[in-house]
């Protein structure tokens, strides 16, 4: 099998990724690798891949959810079709609704979105659209476009030349996608049933024609999951009664008021003393039809959403009628339950049908395609195996970089654990963590179980740290996001600290390499709350596989911090420190979970150990300058 490597060395460890990727193509096998950030995943597996797809008439999808990893993915393809002179096409699609040109459809949900854009289609009251064809052809503008695009293009640029042509990106996309060997998406492109087929339709592609590469794995069994959720709440109902009084329906809105009721009949099953119940698919069906006919009541909600989306982007009738058929499924792998909220003194109801098995979604795909799986924190791979729900070849390989760049600290000193949360922890947290910070050379990030926690422990440590100190607000939008890491990043001479929480926006996915960042303190473990739902979903995992407690529970928040970990490190020239801050650390069950690599040290005394580091690395700088000279 040929190569198309795109730069002039593989190293070593990229060495042993290519020719395991040879070997399981060859095999017609799957493969799942844990492969640490700066092995070059992207080069080494679409170098290899490709000439594989070329030679055997397969299509590649590489997913991945991240915006930069699309950047990446598409100057990978550029390099190899410049170093290697080789023919092929390539196509870089993202969510429909983000490459769209109508005004303010960002707003709209993805279902929603969906809805609103096949009534613009079907009404021809969507010029972008209408602009494809000529009486029944391509238009020239069109053709002329499609014409003009010989060279793998990020989607932003795609969207430009649309914009200017006054063109449907997502429908040039797909047509030049037909002779695409290449597709670079996001994952619900694949995982998503209905958006899959109706893709594969559309570019003329088969699933049993494909090699599919999901970057990130690590993600994509709570998307999975996801994508066979739905809810229902009293939010939705409210707002449904108001579209169908404005329309004078009167019969339709007492049914939907019925159904509000309903809910909060089915609270009477909710302790008083707790938020949520376990809701039987009969318990919720059977009051429903004492009212009127089940399926009476979903095309009258059908109906309705026609009228409301002939005066705007989105209808709450649809959501409840989507939430009805939903709510029919299996009751194997899904649970079924009713949460209550108290929101601004108002009482909030949220009734779920959520899935808690993503084999239903990946396993199918496997059984046509050939799937790769790769990630820095896939591990263990045998759990990601077993979720995934198809066998593969597991690999596991070392990190790239130097260990002498990498100090990996435990401080046993504090902890986090819900029994012992004090006013007096969160004091003795923020102390371990200003003498920290107060003497790292540079730009830090605190990581924290929650913002709560963040918050308790900030009124102290904003008294004792001497830097400029960053927080992460919940909700960020991409370009606040953004925003906040580019102020950060502009203060690594003098260091700053970035206060954020494990499981939000800066948890994974950003990039700060070089001298931005020169420390990571996770505070805490990151543990999901022991609500109804993890709970259902530590007792599913342990009538399949025996390991409930590991899969549903603490794997999951393992892998959370080695992705914050993640931050610090991002080249072989990097070089930091990481810090993780609470006794449960050297606990076997937790500790066991480190991969091999890591190479950590407990230490009661970390400030003493960081100070010899970057002593020694600020030795090595002087030495290196001197010898410059």
């Amino acid at each position: 099998m040929n190569l198309l490597f795109p730069h002039e060395k593989i190293r070593e460890v990229q060495d042993l990724f290519i020719n395991d990727l040879k070997e399981t193509l060859q095999n017609k096998a799957h493969l799942l690798a844990h492969a640490p950030t700066g092995l070059g995943k992207t080069a080494s597996v679409l170098s290899t891949t490709l000439p594989y797809a070329l030679e055997n008439k397969k299509t590649i999808f590489f997913l991945t959810n991240r915006h930069t990893q699309h950047k990446i993915a598409i100057e990978t393809l550029i390099k190899i079709k410049e170093k290697h002179n080789v023919d092929f096409k390539v196509i870089d699609l993202i969510g429909k609704k983000w490459m769209c040109l109508q005004p303010s459809v960002t707003t709209l949900s993805s279902s929603e979105f969906s809805d609103y854009c096949n009534d613009l289609v079907e009404k021809k009251q969507c010029d972008f659209y209408n602009n494809l064809k000529d009486k029944g052809n391509l238009s020239l503008a069109a053709r002329q476009l499609l014409e003009s695009i010989n060279e793998p293009l990020p989607v932003e640029k795609m969207i430009g030349l649309c914009r200017e042509k006054h063109l449907c990106p997502y429908e040039i996309t797909s047509l030049l996608g037909k002779n695409a060997s290449v597709v670079v998406a996001d994952y619900y492109h694949i995982l998503d049933p209905h958006i899959r087929d109706t893709l594969l339709t559309r570019i003329e592609k088969a699933l049993e024609d494909s090699i599919i590469i999901f970057d990130e794995a690590h993600n994509i069994d709570k998307r999975a999951r996801e994508l066979l959720s739905i809810n229902l709440s009293t939010f939705v109902l409210d707002n449904a009664i108001k579209e169908i009084k404005f329309l004078n329906y009167e019969e339709i809105g007492k049914d939907v008021e019925a159904i509000k009721q309903i809910l909060f009949e089915l609270t009477d099953n909710i302790p008083i003393d707790e938020q949520e119940s376990l809701i039987a698919k009969e318990q919720f069906m059977d009051k429903i039809k004492q009212i009127a006919d089940y399926n009476e009541i979903i095309g009258n909600l059908q109906f309705i959403t026609e009228q409301v989306l002939e005066i705007k982007q989105h209808s709450f009738c649809n959501t409840i009628a989507k939430f009805l058929m939903a709510w029919l499924g299996p009751d194997e792998s899904f649970i079924r339950y009713l949460k209550r909220e108290f929101v601004k003194d108002k009482v909030s109801l949220t009734l779920t049908y959520r899935c808690l098995d993503p084999s239903l979604i990946i396993k199918p795909i496997s059984e046509e395609a050939l799937v790769i799986g790769m990630s820095g924190t896939l591990t263990p791979l045998n759990m990601y195996q077993d979720l995934f729900g198809f066998k593969a070849v597991l690999k596991e390989y070392g990190n790239p970089f130097p260990q002498e760049n990498r100090l990996n600290i435990i401080t046993p000193n504090t902890t986090t654990k819900f029994t012992k949360r004090t006013t007096m922890m969160y004091k003795k947290i923020a102390v371990a963590c200003s003498t920290l910070l107060n003497n790292i050379p540079g730009n830090c990030i605190v990581f924290f179980p929650s913002y709560q926690i963040r918050d308790d422990v900030n009124e102290f440590l904003q008294k004792l740290v001497h830097k400029t100190t960053f927080i992460e607000q919940q909700g960020l939008t991409k370009e606040e996001k953004e925003e906040l890491i580019e102020s950060f990043k502009s203060y690594k001479d003098h260091g700053a600290v970035l206060l954020a929480t494990s499981s939000g926006s800066l948890g994974e996915g950003i990039d700060l390499p070089g001298d931005f960042l020169k420390a990571v303190i996770i505070v805490g473990l990151p543990l999901a709350k022991p609500n109804l739902e993890t709970k259902e979903l530590i007792k599913y995992y342990d009538n399949r596989f025996k390991k409930g407690w590991d899969y549903g529970y603490i794997y999951p928040a393992i892998i959370r911090i080695m992705q914050n970990a993640g931050r610090c490190i991002r080249s072989k020239h990097d070089k930091g420190v990481i810090i993780f801050l609470d006794e449960r650390y050297i606990w076997e069950n937790y500790f066991k979970c480190f991969p091999k690599n890591y190479n950590i040290i407990v230490s009661r005394e970390p400030e003493k150990l960081v100070s010899e580091f970057f002593n020694k690395e600020k030795h090595r700088e002087k030495t290196l300058e001197s010898f410059n000279n």
